[in-house]
């Protein structure tokens, strides 16, 4: 079979809007060129497109246009590497999904242990926010949670007050085991962070972390969070003002 006919019938089994390069189609070091030679052409001819350098995807055709791929998509490969999670979809991608904005942001941020300088791809900046723990698939909702918290003045087309309420909702939904995972992570985030998890946690009486809470953080130190008084009764407690 001809390099080009492999190509364009392995593309017909993806899904529309994966993102691939030329490894996906070869291991073999002499037909390299030949693989992307023939993906850029098919670029070229509207068959796929490309999104960066060496990096393309199977658009799906609407009557509005081509859609374009998923964030996850467009950054999978600084999320994964050869099956291990390193990274995972935080802040502006995902406060959305959180129900703290409806806004989405041309501005893709990433949480891994290892930061990396800020990338362009296509129509986005990739930017990267340094995560202390160690990340999981299984503790990236909580790191995600911790994340919005931290960074909640940042939180485009929202206030303190109405994101706090947000955060009331979400910490609700949360079993006893991951609310105790989330207490254990937050003590790798900044004091300001854990005094507001603190706050809110009493708001809606989680009291068994008020002791873990409290002790990790300095008793004169205020946390300057404006609007925050007039949502979390026990604020002031926290040192929140």
């Amino acid at each position: 079979m001809k390099t080009t006919d492999y190509i364009a019938l392995t593309i017909d089994r993806l899904p529309k809007g994966y993102v691939f390069t030329y490894a996906d189609f070869t291991t073999e070091v002499n037909k390299k060129q030949a693989v992307i030679k023939a993906l850029n052409r098919m670029a070229v001819s509207g068959k796929i497109a490309k999104l960066a350098k060496g990096k393309y995807y199977k658009p799906e055709s609407t009557p509005f246009g081509n859609l374009e791929p998923s964030q996850f998509q467009v950054v999978k490969d600084l999320l994964e590497d050869d099956g291990k999670t390193i990274g995972y979809l935080t802040g502006y991608s995902i406060y959305n999904q959180l129900g703290l904005t409806t806004q989405v942001s041309n501005t893709i941020q990433i949480g891994r242990n290892e930061i990396r300088p800020v990338l362009e791809r296509d129509r986005y900046t990739i930017k990267f926010i340094k995560q202390k723990n160690t990340i999981t698939k299984e503790n990236i909702p909580l790191l995600q949670l911790l994340d919005a918290i931290r960074y909640i003045k940042k939180i485009p087309d929202s206030t303190v007050s109405s994101a706090c309420l947000r955060f009331i909702s979400l910490l609700r939904k949360l079993s006893e085991k991951e609310t105790n995972t989330l207490v254990r992570l937050s003590q790798k985030y900044p004091p300001a962070t854990r005094a507001l998890l603190g706050s809110l946690l009493e708001e809606i009486g989680i009291m068994q972390f008020e002791e873990v809470l409290q002790k990790s953080l300095n008793p004169i130190t205020k946390y300057k969070l404006s609007g925050v008084t007039a949502v979390l009764k026990a604020s002031e407690k926290w040192n929140l003002v």
